[in-house]
């Protein structure tokens, strides 16, 4: 049984001894966890009953209380003030919620909630001028989370990326190459693509600043670049192709999924056609100095100081769109083309208004859609100072950020291994998925819009509120299950009746929580939930762990109980990380 269905088991006791004690049904009854584990399994508030029963909530607890006459599962009803307390038989409590947690295996925590509905998220959003930065792994964390949250309620998710591909900066790095390079490439240089072309965008900066003749060169490119000149063009795909060389190995590493890409350069004449409709439509005007307008509604976005409407420009008065402009003619092509019910858009909070008025407009121009689209929103992400900076000096470089935690895991592994038994593939092996996992769970495990600090000593502790923790639990498990799989100890022998002292109930509780709390994560948008949950079932395993035994048990029964347990609650950590985007290792 789920929580649900105890609930439903429990509801029903306290509905049979309501209708003995005043000949009515209760209404408005919910039932949760009691404060503390030894009040019971479950509590549920009389406080909806004080109305309709004309009595205190003290009161209808005690005579309902008094009036009860439990029936298997449930074992006690008792009042407690306003409460009444439920306690369940442990040999159904646990035997039945451990069944349907394994039953379930790698489905927990699914639902139908958003079965039949198509939703696209674009996440990361690069440039082609050089390789990614932190705040990409932010925006990828974030991505890759909510894209299996949506999946496991039901969604058809399509995961997107747009890569800005075009512009003035591009060409910045394609001018110096071409100058400064000496037929240079990322084989010839020792370099990964996406880290060689930031090279040439670093070495444009530096130079412009000693030659001012390379901005109207550079301005000059991009002119020949729109005309479509041929050498031009074959300079861009060259240098594009190296950087998508290098970023393909950093999504690897992180484990990025894209199922759609869309470019800048063949979406950024997108959505004029729509402007120009609109336009004749009503729902666009011209200003004073002719840019095609949209006048924001007040609410929300109120009206400026001087009390006339806000707007925003959405082209420009020759006829040359901005980045507003794409976006319409993009959001209306992805649902075209997927047939989408909704779009989600993993960008910085810088942007906030910019898709408030893109959704905005979109509503306007009469697509019912646009009232399911989210603007996913994250705060800034900063590593203390002097750790891990780029070659560049600039920005803290994705690559170097993920290449150091695994070697922080790595000097953690070799720590724990003092004897060298590990062969140095083996703890490469491990390092990896320990190093990502801990940059991703500490990522996560704040709210989207909050704003981190990235500490990486803490993030790869294996103590706390960390990734490594989570993992490490999950191995802990799988160790005592095989040491239980030599010793030929049979949880089909397990007598659950047996369980029930409060460090088991609590990580029980956490287990049956579960497909709540990944339910509440993708409805929220917030991976967070879900990496605060997992936490707390890792801490309460290992409460569990240090006070009472497993393996010497003081039965066989017990033993066997007690490892189904914690075999259920290894299923429940590594769905848990894996839909946070981390994988689980069953040695650390």
């Amino acid at each position: 049984m789920i929580l649900a269905e105890w609930k439903e088991a429990v509801f029903a006791a306290i509905a049979r001894a309501c209708r003995a004690a005043f000949h009515r049904d209760p209404e408005g009854l919910e039932a949760g966890f009691p404060p503390e584990v030894g009040l019971g399994d479950f509590a549920v508030a009389c406080f909806p009953l004080a109305r309709p029963f004309r009595m205190s909530p003290a009161e209808i607890a005690a005579r309902i209380a008094a009036a009860a006459s439990p029936e298997p599962p449930v074992a006690a009803i008792r009042a407690a003030g306003p409460y009444l307390n439920v306690a369940l038989q442990p040999a159904a409590f646990f035997g039945a919620s451990i069944a349907a947690l394994r039953a379930a295996g790698d489905r927990l925590g699914n639902s139908a909630a958003g079965a039949g509905r198509r939703v696209m998220v674009e996440y990361l959003s690069p440039n082609t001028n050089k390789p990614l930065h932190l705040g990409h792994l932010r925006n990828a964390a974030l991505g890759i989370a909510i894209t299996r949250l949506l999946e496991a309620t039901g969604h058809r998710v399509i995961p997107a990326i747009l890569i800005n591909d075009r512009g003035v900066h591009i060409c910045k790095s394609m001018l110096a190459w071409q100058r400064f390079a000496g037929g240079a490439t990322p084989a010839s240089a020792g370099m990964k693509g996406d880290h060689f072309v930031g090279t040439w965008y670093v070495r444009y900066a530096i130079e412009a600043e000693k030659d001012p003749s390379l901005e109207p060169a550079v301005q000059e490119m991009l002119q020949r670049w729109e005309a479509g000149d041929p050498e031009i063009l074959a300079l861009w795909k060259t240098m594009n192709g190296w950087v998508y060389e290098g970023f393909a190995e950093t999504y690897r590493r992180f484990g990025m999924r894209f199922e759609v890409v869309y470019y800048e350069s063949e979406t950024y004449k997108l959505g004029k056609d729509v402007i120009a409709d609109g336009l004749a439509r009503g729902v666009f005007t011209r200003d004073e100095r002719g840019n095609t307008v949209f006048v924001l509604p007040e609410k929300p976005f109120g009206r400026e100081k001087d009390g006339s409407p806000k707007r925003v420009t959405v082209l420009r008065p020759d006829g040359t769109s901005l980045y507003i402009t794409q976006d319409i003619g993009t959001a209306i092509r992805k649902v075209t083309e997927h047939a989408l019910d909704s779009s989600v858009y993993v960008v910085g909070s810088e942007q906030e208004h910019h898709f408030q008025c893109l959704f905005a407009i979109l509503e306007a121009l009469g697509f019912p859609w646009a009232r399911a689209c989210r603007h996913l929103s994250y705060g800034m992400v900063y590593l203390p100072e002097g750790k891990m900076k780029s070659r560049e000096g600039k920005v803290v470089d994705a690559d170097d950020l993920i290449e150091g935690m695994v070697e922080l895991a790595a000097e953690e592994i070799r720590r724990r291994d003092p004897e060298g038994r590990l062969a140095a593939e083996e703890i490469r092996r491990r390092a990896e998925t320990i190093g990502v996992g801990a940059i991703k769970f500490y990522l996560l495990r704040v709210r989207p819009a909050q704003s981190i600090h990235f500490d990486p000593a803490e993030s790869i502790s294996f103590d706390g509120f960390t990734g490594p923790y989570c993992q490490y639990a999950y191995a802990r498990i799988f160790g005592i299950l095989e040491k239980a799989a030599e010793r030929g100890i049979a949880e089909e022998s397990a007598d659950f009746g047996r369980l029930g002292n409060p460090e088991e109930t609590l990580l029980l509780r956490h287990l049956l929580q579960f497909p709540e709390e990944v339910a509440a994560a993708a409805a929220e948008f917030s991976p967070a939930r879900l990496a605060v949950h997992v936490f707390n079932t890792a801490r309460a395993f290992n409460q569990f762990y240090n006070r009472h035994a497993v393996l010497q048990a003081e039965t066989a029964g017990l033993a066997a109980a007690r490892l189904a347990l914690i075999r259920a609650t290894a299923l429940v950590l590594k769905r848990g990380l894996e839909l946070l985007g981390l994988e689980v290792l069953e040695n650390m």
